[in-house]
């Protein structure tokens, strides 16, 4: 490869990897063609992006871009596949999946993750990528959290104003 060629590999990865939020280094080496193609078909069904780099290329990228990536150089050997994604914790919930439905599999391993500016090394850290809570997600729980008092107040107002009409109606019946 000449070094024009790897300058403008360079580039494109930088900027790919500016694109998303996200992304994971996975070793996807082992796998054979038809697994290989069953995982990029899941990544494009998850809205996720798989990429085969060179280690060196995203070295370089990686230190051309702004962030803190230092602990993620020491997983760059082998055979590395990057995927990019803007939800965080979904590139691991499809490795997990991918591992559960298939107990003997050992790939996709998970080499390292950089997610909300946060490094993750190691296979090991699958399941806590799991557990990250994606920005929708969060949004949705405050909102569910700002909701819940007005939604008490509301409920409180309804049951009370059931409960004098029920009285009302009793007092009513009475009288007659």
């Amino acid at each position: 490869m000449k070094k024009e060629d790897k300058i403008v590999a360079i580039q494109n990865i930088a900027k790919t990897i500016g694109d998303y939020n996200c992304f994971y280094l996975v070793e996807t080496a082992g796998l054979d063609a038809e697994k290989t193609t069953a995982l990029r078909r899941a990544c494009n069904k998850a809205d996720i992006k798989l990429m085969v780099v060179k280690n060196t290329l995203l070295h370089k990228a990686l230190e051309s871009i702004e962030g803190d990536y230092t602990e993620l150089y020491d997983v760059l050997h082998g055979a590395t596949s990057l995927m990019l994604s803007n939800t965080g914790n979904a590139p691991a919930k499809l490795i997990k999946g991918i591992l559960k439905d298939n107990k003997d599999a050992v790939l996709p391993r998970l080499k390292g993750a950089y997610v909300e500016e946060t490094v993750y090394i190691g296979a090991d850290q699958l399941d806590a990528l799991c557990a990250i809570k994606s920005k929708n997600e969060l949004i949705a729980d405050v909102v569910a959290l700002l909701q819940s008092p007005a939604k008490n107040v509301i409920s409180g107002l309804q049951s009370g104003a059931t409960k004098l009409h029920g009285i009302l109606e009793t007092l009513s019946k009475k009288e007659a």
